[in-house]
């Protein structure tokens, strides 16, 4: 977790420096609001304006990490439609991913909205709510994701329903969420 927690509080400190909102999601997030399982890269949520795009890269090279190529070039991958970049911090032999989603749907604008200050070791910061990260986990749809919707349900007990039925609705998993809400509910 040492390595894992200097890229996350290099990029906390990179985005809050450059003035960029932005929120952990991720493994991280289920640290703080399920049942803590390994995770080993860091994922962000961030607002930039196209033309602060250059300026992050160039920040996070400074600081020592890689960009792929097409990256610097303003080219970004899409992971379940949102933009995406990637960042990777060498230690060793061993790679840590930060992967970085640029806020473009109406979605990431409120997940940033809604934002939540919190605490990971001595760094506050900014992370998702427990509700946004289970959308996000809903999403995502892998085995992984959906164990940690069942963590997260079960450590948080009650959620904002409201809220994660018009967004599921809108992002087109109710029936995603309704079966994992059974699953909770369920004895």
């Amino acid at each position: 977790m040492d390595q894992l927690f200097e890229v996350l509080r290099d990029f906390v400190q990179l985005f809050e420096r450059l003035d960029i909102t932005y929120a952990v999601m991720g493994g991280l997030a289920v640290r703080t609001y399920g049942i803590p399982r390994p995770t080993y890269d860091v994922d962000f949520t961030i607002a930039v304006l196209e033309s602060q795009w250059a300026e992050v890269v160039a920040a996070a090279q400074n600081l020592g990490y890689d960009v792929p190529e097409h990256q610097e070039r303003g080219w970004l991958d899409q992971v379940a439609g949102m933009p995406m970049a990637k960042f990777h911090f060498f230690v060793e032999a061993r790679k840590i991913d930060v992967d970085v989603f640029l806020a473009q749907s109406a979605f990431q604008s409120e997940l940033l909205k809604r934002r939540r200050r919190e605490q990971i070791h001595n760094l506050a910061l900014w992370m998702v709510t427990p509700e946004d990260l289970l959308l996000l986990k809903l999403i995502a749809s892998r085995p992984r994701d959906l164990a940690d919707v069942a963590d997260v349900l079960f450590t948080q007990g009650q959620l904002d329903l409201a809220y994660l039925r018009t967004w599921a609705d809108q992002l087109r998993i109710r029936a995603e969420l309704e079966k994992s809400l059974q699953s909770w509910s369920s004895p």
